[in-house]
């Protein structure tokens, strides 16, 4: 049985909703969205293709600040009403970067990442979800959708080991820039 890991050139990295609307409410959500925007500047780094998507932009409204500066440039939200971020345009985005492997962060881990990742596997996309930089409003409902994501086959990870699985070795190009990128999601704490 092969074990699933992130490669470089087949992978992307989807930021799920974090709205500036619905920041507040969501658990932790100061760590979640620096380590989404850690995750974004890590992947830019690298040249990963980072989506994001907006959840009924009219009432959420658009991406928190910290995360669409961290946005490599030119980077247009999918904006949706359906839960899952895997929209038309999403699908499309990912099949002609020949994505193979999905690396999942936003919000909320119950609702529109849980149903991110199980289309994602579903479509036979491998998906990884990046659990230290997933939330919800409410904590209670973060951990059973962590259980369902990894049973629908989904491999759960952190930021700072997932950026470091891309990257494979410190002969990388960019390993002493993405070492301040590595620093920041450990200064978030927990």
């Amino acid at each position: 049985m092969a074990i699933p890991r992130l490669h470089i050139n087949e992978t992307a990295l989807l930021v799920v909703d974090i709205q500036e609307r619905l920041i507040a409410t969501i658990h932790d959500h100061e760590n979640v969205v620096r380590r989404a925007a850690s995750l974004i500047r890590g992947c830019a780094l690298l040249k990963i293709p980072v989506i994001v998507t907006e959840q009924y932009v009219k009432g959420l409204g658009h991406t928190v600040g910290e995360i669409a500066d961290a946005l490599p440039p030119g980077t247009k939200p999918f904006e949706k009403m359906q839960f899952s971020s895997l929209t038309p345009g999403v699908l499309a985005e990912l099949a002609d970067r020949k994505v193979r492997s999905l690396l999942v962060c936003g919000i909320e881990a119950h609702v529109c990442v849980l149903q991110t990742v199980l289309d994602a596997a579903a479509a036979g996309i491998q998906p990884f979800h990046a659990t230290d930089a997933i939330s919800a409003g409410q904590a209670d409902q973060i951990p059973p959708a962590m259980r369902r994501m990894e049973r629908a086959g989904s491999v759960p990870t952190g930021a700072l080991s997932a950026l470091y699985e891309l990257m494979q070795t410190c002969e990388h190009p960019v390993f002493r820039e993405m070492l301040s990128v590595a620093k920041s999601i450990v200064r978030t704490g927990n």
